[in-house]
């Protein structure tokens, strides 16, 4: 079974089979945040746009301050301790997501990353030469692709279906020919939620000639996926959605990240994890991120798994599964409610736990009025005007924006209905 359709049918396997259920409990007694008076009473709906840090980030985060806060890579104990931790998170990060570790690097953002990438391509496609972009994306992941038209790069755009908001691979076939250097999507919008076939739609777009990117910033969260098995060229997401710090994770296969012209260092230009990092790195974030490492190998070991990429498989799974059984009776509560429009799948174990619903109010008006009932969200347009725009949502109202992770609770969903009655 390919990646795509694992990742969709698991959760809705291991709900009806009963099997694997989470701990909730020892889920979030790893992540502080939960036992801080300030958020008691308050269910924290807006995971898309960061999620809390897990316990294990912020032990390495303060250990690097407090005793390794030098130059990394010198001789000096500290020094070399430090270096040890910033090779421990790509090593163990990349093992996670099925790639070698030189093929995963580190940038202060995804946005960042993406704008790097895209200078990088920039001189390595020739005028006539085109991409493929598609209007389901979150801007950062759209935008600096699109600037490329300026240097005599055709632009084509894959267009979503404006009532469903999906992406039909059949559409990017026609999109396809000699000349379409590079693909880019997202493996899930970060406001239609529904998660893209990687699999199929890479296999697509490489059998025509053409490189393929994608963005998994609003997958990742939801389990580490298996970017080996995938065969995309480069896969980007955020670390500080992923309960680590506030760094942008890529992982650019050896291949085409050699055929890119270097954009760091020119002393840098053999080491590929240096490559498309310009600037210096944040020793003590990349240092920190092992911690996300830990809290999976920790995860998986307290549900009955291994380590390793064993580990990322087990909590993808486990985690989706808890995600799909309590999103399910939201979709279904939106769906009814004729007052609202939900945007995407209305089936949970086809897209993941972040729902933009369109109002017959101002969004971020109803977020407000959330706040004091103990519901964290958000309105807006969350920097995904383009798939909103497609689908006909006025952009001045904007859409409410709800969305967790696994270690929500299923009286926090209870709660958010409750809530929404009151409001929408």
């Amino acid at each position: 079974m390919d990646e795509w359709l694992r990742c969709l049918r698991i959760g809705a396997i291991f709900v009806s089979l009963g099997v694997m259920d989470i701990d909730i409990a020892w889920v979030r007694s790893q992540f502080p945040a939960f036992a801080q008076p300030s958020l008691q009473g308050q269910a924290f709906f807006e995971n898309a746009g960061g999620s809390y840090t897990c316990g294990q980030v912020i032990d390495r985060l303060h250990r690097y301050y407090t005793e390794r806060k030098v130059q990394p890579y010198a001789p000096c104990e500290a020094s070399r301790l430090a270096g040890e931790e910033m090779d421990e998170a790509r090593r163990r990060l990349a093992e996670m997501l099925g790639v070698a570790p030189h093929e995963l690097s580190f940038g202060p953002s995804t946005t960042q990353n993406t704008y790097v990438l895209a200078q990088a391509v920039r001189k390595w496609l020739k005028p006539g030469e085109a991409i493929v972009v598609t209007n389901q994306d979150h801007e950062a992941n759209s935008g600096p692709w699109r600037r490329l038209a300026e240097e005599g790069i055709e632009v084509r755009e894959w267009q979503i279906d404006p009532v469903t908001g999906l992406l039909n691979p059949e559409d990017l076939e026609d999109l396809l020919d000699e000349n379409v250097r590079l693909v880019c999507f997202p493996h899930c919008s970060n406001v239609v939620g529904a998660i893209n076939d990687v699999v199929d739609i890479t296999a697509r777009a490489q059998a025509a000639g053409a490189r393929v990117c994608v963005d998994g910033v609003s997958y990742a969260p939801h389990g580490f996926p298996d970017v080996g098995a995938m065969g995309c060229d480069i896969y980007l997401f955020s670390a500080y959605k992923t309960f680590g710090p506030h760094q942008g994770i890529m992982v650019i296969r050896e291949e085409f990240g050699f055929d890119l012209p270097n954009q760091g260092h020119h002393f840098n230009g053999d080491s590929l994890y240096k490559r498309f990092t310009p600037a210096g790195p944040d020793h003590a974030q990349i240092a920190a991120s092992a911690g996300m490492a830990d809290y999976m190998e920790a995860f998986s070991a307290h549900h009955g798994g291994g380590v390793g990429a064993a580990a990322a498989r087990l909590a993808h799974d486990v985690m989706r599964a808890h995600e799909v059984a309590l999103l399910q009776p939201l979709l279904d509560y939106v769906s009814a409610k004729n007052s609202v429009r939900l945007i995407g799948p209305s089936d949970a174990a086809q897209r993941a736990p972040t729902v933009a619903m369109a109002l017959q109010m101002d969004a971020e008006s109803a977020a407000a009025q959330l706040a004091p009932l103990g519901i964290m969200a958000g309105g807006g347009d969350f920097y995904a005007q383009r798939p909103l725009g497609a689908m006909g949502v006025d952009l001045d109202k904007g859409v409410l924006r709800v969305s967790f992770t696994h270690y929500t609770e299923t009286a926090e969903v209870d709660k958010l209905i409750s809530a929404l009655d009151q409001v929408v």
